[in-house]
Parts: structure tokens; sequence; C-alpha cells
């Protein structure tokens, strides 16, 4: 019996199915075209973050680029030991373009806070504006604690001057520290020693004329300052005590304050061996 004629024009298996194998690789680049592209925005576009990290701290008791940050006029002041550190923290400057790296990487380390870029600097303010703003938040608190601390120990602002400097650092998270010093320098711990009781205290927290300690943020990365610089106590305000036990540094000691006398009375305790405040009471 003859064999069937075979269809010259019918295509091999092998070469049909090549054809269909290639048809769905140009159907798969066309697809994943548009997402490697956003990818690619995704990675090299600059994302509306700010990478915050600690800073310096600085003894308020001491000098800052060779110049005492406490000067007081009028009345007779106390030499001092121990250190009262206030504490600060650095993030990227306003104009500086974080990309999705940086926001991976900053998630993922504990010296590292990935902040809104508007949490940290006002919308649409230039450099120069948010200096000036910094500025004057750190004009404001230094005047607070002033009032503040003259206040606490019955002294009148017509016979003390007390003047404040910091270079460098804005902003009005030192104020609790402003006060402290300028208690430490006038009074210590009322009894001739020394509110410290000669240690390194650090701390953060806003203050206002009437004493009324305030919360500031940034307290974890503070404390990895403080640490970092010999602290082995922190002051911190009360209502961020939940941040702060998260993220504890080991051999750093929190006391939580809500008012100027509060911390004072705290110190005093805590050089004279009485109980002091925690975060966990």
């Amino acid at each position: 019996m003859p064999a069937a004629p075979s269809d010259a024009s019918a295509p091999a298996p092998d070469a049909s199915g090549a054809r269909a194998a290639r048809r769905r690789l140009r159907t798969l680049a066309v697809c994943a075209a548009p997402v490697v592209a956003l990818l690619a925005v995704a990675v090299l576009a600059p994302l509306p973050f700010t990478i915050a990290q600690p800073s310096a701290t600085v003894n308020v008791l001491g000098v800052d680029k060779g110049q005492p940050v406490i000067t007081i006029q009028g009345t007779p002041t106390r030499g001092t030991s121990g250190q009262l550190r206030m504490t600060a923290i650095g993030a990227t400057g306003p104009d500086v373009e974080v990309r999705l790296a940086d926001v991976v990487s900053g998630w993922f380390r504990t010296d590292r806070a990935v902040m809104p870029h508007d949490a940290v600097y006002p919308a649409g303010k230039s450099d120069q504006e948010i200096e000036q703003h910094n500025l004057s938040d750190m004009k404001k608190s230094q005047d607070a604690a002033t009032q503040a601390a003259l206040a606490l120990l019955h002294r009148s602002p017509g016979d003390v001057k007390v003047g404040l400097r910091l270079a460098d650092i804005g902003g009005p998270s030192a104020g609790l520290l402003f006060a402290l010093g300028i208690v430490d320098k006038l009074d210590g711990d009322g009894r001739g020693g020394d509110l410290t009781g000669g240690r390194t205290i650090a701390g953060t927290g806003t203050i206002e004329p009437d004493g009324t300690v305030g919360p500031v943020g940034g307290v974890s990365l503070k404390m990895q300052a403080a640490h970092r610089d010999g602290a082995t106590v922190f002051l911190v305000p009360k209502e961020e005590c939940s941040d702060a036990t998260g993220e504890l540094p080991k051999g750093l000691r929190l006391i939580p304050v809500t008012n100027l006398k509060g911390a004072v009375g705290a110190l005093k305790d805590l050089s004279a061996g009485r109980p002091v405040p925690s975060c966990s009471s």
C-alpha cells in the first residue's frame, strides 16, 4: 500500500514550539517593561523622608567650641563636678534627596530613624527660613529655662543675669538641661553638693517658664548618643517613657520627669540614695 503523501507546508513540531516560546518571551518582555521602569523610578527617585541619627551631646556645665555654655553675672556661682549633657539628633538636610536604598537601610539599623520629611522640616520653607526657625526656638527655650530656674530658686531676673550659648544647635529640646545647669551652678543640691552627685547625667525635654517639661521626639537616638558619651542616667519627658523603654541601651537608667522641680528633686534623691521615679512605675 503506497505511503500517504506528506504535507510539506505543515511546520515541524519542534519549530512550532520554538516560535510559541519566542512569542511568550516577547509578550513577557513587553509586559515587564513598565514594571521595570516603575522599579527604576522607585529606586532612583527621591522620597519624602529624612534620615535621622544620634548626634552631639554637650555638657551644659562646661564649654562648647571654647566658650562656656552657661554664664551667670550678679551673684556668686559654684564650681561643679559631674556633667549635665544635652542631647541632639542629626538629620539629612531639607534639600538632601533620600532614595529607596537609604530608606531600606534606615529601617534595618538601630542607629537610624526614617522620618517623614514634613515632620522634621516645615513644608515650603527654605533652608534659611528653617535655620531661623530653629534658632528662634532655641532662644525661646533659653529664655524659658532661665525663667524657670530662677523662679524655682526664688531669684530675681533683675539681680541675676544668665547667658546661654550653644554653637551649631537649634530647636527647643535643650530647655530642661539648660534649666538644670543654672540650678546646679547657683544652688547645687542645696546642701553644698552637686546636683549631679558627680555623675554624667543626660536628658532631653522642652521647658516652659513655669517649669513644665514637654516631649521632643527622637528619644531612642538621643539615648544612644548619651550612652556613647558616658551617661549613666537619662532624664526623659514622662510622655515619652514608652518610646524610651523600648530601646533603652544597657547600663542607662531612665528617670521620667514632668517639670523642673520634679527633675531637681529626682536628682537630689538619686545622689542621696533614695528611691527615684522610673518609667515602669
